[in-house]
């Protein structure tokens, strides 16, 4: 995108004077995203923004809501230096509500040491966070609490408070993430079977006997996902990391292999890119209580 349609918005004071607010805090501030105006074709906050949108239709596509999701509220959180654009015709959201804090904020806060946690902060704007009815009203209320806590005068309490306010509303988006993933569960199921393909394929193909082991980016980019949410799916779908999932399906093919293919230990070994064929046999045998060639035999 041509850098001179983007607006780069440096600081809080700057997002509250273009946005038509009031600086109550140099470093967070609450918009109310009535009409923003902005004529740039995106916008890039070099401070965390959190969106909370409710004028997201649910054909546009945009927020990648779909008819399983509620569609009550939207919510989209963005890291310094991320570039938003709500869509094709809008910049940014014409109703809702737009939290932005400056990471100076969090200065010796809890928050500080573990707000990298968050991974729907790397999520992309399709990945967006669907709330229902009661998941907004629980929502509103923190950005309430945190308005509130901003038209207080500043004072030694105020950089403590708005953080936990804030974590607050952090640990309740997570809930709401992991009933969505649940809510979501046939279309997880569905790109996991995808995942199971291309790692089958990738087997057959010899790309781990080549020495190419596929990377959790690679396999997001092939599913049409970040890397972050496909993290995250996998690990609430299966319990594991792309690293353990790949260990997984190598096992898995090698048992294929021994029996339904009849290959060799030291032939399965090779395709699989272990080191060794005495690797792959102390491995095997740990996975399934066998040696590969009784487990051949079987």
């Amino acid at each position: 995108m041509d850098e001179k349609k983007i607006l780069d918005i440096k600081t809080v004071y700057e997002c509250n004077r273009c946005l038509g607010s009031r600086t109550l805090h140099p470093q967070a501030s609450l918009i109310n995203l009535e009409n923003p105006g902005v004529e740039q074709d995106a916008v890039k906050f070099e401070f965390y923004a959190i969106l909370l949108i409710e004028d997201c239709p649910g054909n546009c596509g945009c927020c990648g809501r779909r008819y399983y999701d509620f569609g009550y509220a939207t919510m989209v959180f963005l890291t310094p230096g991320e570039v938003f654009r709500m869509s094709r015709d809008n910049t940014l959201p014409g109703k809702g509500l737009l939290l932005a804090f400056d990471p100076a904020l969090l200065l010796c806060t809890t928050l500080s040491s573990h707000i990298g946690q968050y991974s729907f902060f790397r999520y992309c704007k399709e990945e967006a966070l669907h709330l229902s009815q009661r998941e907004t009203a629980c929502v509103r209320r923190y950005f309430d609490d945190i308005g509130e806590e901003l038209h207080h005068p500043i004072d030694m309490h105020s950089r403590t408070l708005l953080s936990r306010l804030i974590e607050l509303l952090l640990d309740y988006c997570s809930r709401f993430y992991e009933r969505q993933f649940i809510t979501r569960e046939e279309k997880n199921k569905s790109l996991l079977r995808r995942l199971e393909r291309l790692v089958d394929s990738g087997i057959d193909e010899g790309c781990l006997e080549r020495g190419h082991f596929p990377t959790a980016a690679e396999w997001a980019a092939d599913l049409g996902l970040s890397e972050a949410y496909f993290c995250d799916l996998l690990r609430f779908q299966t319990g594991k990391t792309p690293t353990e999932y790949l260990y997984f399906r190598r096992l898995e093919a090698a048992k294929r292999m021994l029996q339904a293919d009849r290959a060799t230990p030291a032939q399965v070994s090779r395709r699989l890119g272990f080191a060794n064929v005495c690797q792959f046999s102390f491995v095997f045998k740990k996975y399934t209580g066998q040696a590969p060639g009784e487990y051949r035999l079987n």
